[in-house]
């Protein structure tokens, strides 16, 4: 019955929407992603109602996700030799970033060394998993950072919890039962969160980067290379990045549509930058260590 009346409230809104818009006769060009983000940040404010009097401790939730991070994350391959290096960049950078954040959890940081998966997602407790396809467009240790930044907030932010709790009663899981969570796929926290929360982890990842003295202009140079992605533009013909993007297309694709757009992104950012008088802070550590580019095919 609450689902049904939530239903009903989003679909009031769109259609008051909707009728406002005929009334005004806007002229503005209509972009699919406004309509998405909005039904996403209703649904998102909606669902969070019942949560507030119940949100889990730290200890609740650390334990939920120690569960699910022993689960479906063997199924990704393409280990290289360099990997153990990559792998030490991201748990060092990470460590860096996270006893910054608020919340004192026991966060741990995973290299999944899968070119396919170009995305990073994060578990709640404090698991942060990122894909080599990802770490393969980076240039620099800031840009890495504003990533697993970004996953830090989302962690910081209970928005990995909030989204357990709903997915955990949308599909009526009984946690008193060993290996409940075994039904929960980690994909749901892959897909990206409401518009409201991804660009609150833009700045709160960006703040806690800055603080583990990195520079936030790794942020905007990463969102850059999304945007010029996203208008279709390719790297270099011959370069690293270039080979990794034949594998990793249709995963960056599926980046974007749960993601603000790139140039959205980056606005905010240079106006934290405005704001808090970073401007000087331009100085960016080269990336030690990159996934190796997957082999070119046979002629």
């Amino acid at each position: 019955m609450k689902r049904w009346l939530a239903f009903g409230c989003v679909v009031l809104l769109v259609a008051a929407a909707l009728a406002w818009s005929e009334v005004r006769k806007a002229h503005a060009p209509v972009d699919t992603r406004a309509v998405l983000y909005f039904l996403a940040d209703t649904e998102r404010e909606l669902g969070r109602l019942p949560f507030g009097l119940t949100r889990l401790s730290n200890e609740e939730e650390i334990a939920i996700g120690n569960e699910l991070a022993g689960y479906d994350t063997r199924g990704f391959s393409g280990a290289q030799p360099q990997d153990a290096e990559v792998a030490a960049i991201v748990e060092r950078v990470g460590q860096q970033i996270a006893v910054r954040a608020h919340r004192k959890l026991p966060y741990t940081f995973h290299y999944i060394p899968d070119l396919r998966l170009a995305n990073a997602f994060a578990l709640p407790g404090g698991h942060i998993f990122i894909g080599a396809g990802l770490i393969a467009m980076m240039d620099t240790e800031d840009q890495l950072a504003a990533v697993l930044g970004h996953e830090i907030a989302h962690v910081d932010r209970f928005h990995c919890a909030e989204r357990f709790q709903v997915e955990a009663r949308l599909r009526k899981l009984n946690l008193g039962v060993v290996g409940a969570l075994a039904n929960l796929p980690l994909t749901i926290f892959q897909a990206g969160y409401s518009k409201t929360q991804e660009l609150e982890a833009d700045r709160v990842g960006t703040e806690l980067a800055v603080r583990a003295s990195y520079s936030p202009l790794g942020a905007v140079g990463l969102f850059e290379k999304f945007a010029a992605l996203d208008r279709g533009e390719s790297p270099r013909a011959g370069s690293p990045q270039a080979e990794v993007l034949r594998v990793t297309l249709g995963t960056l694709t599926g980046y974007f549509r749960s993601h603000p757009a790139p140039n959205e992104r980056i606005a905010q950012i240079q106006r934290l930058i405005a704001e808090h008088n970073w401007e000087q802070l331009t100085r960016e550590k080269t990336l030690a260590s990159r996934p190796a580019p997957p082999p070119k095919p046979a002629p």
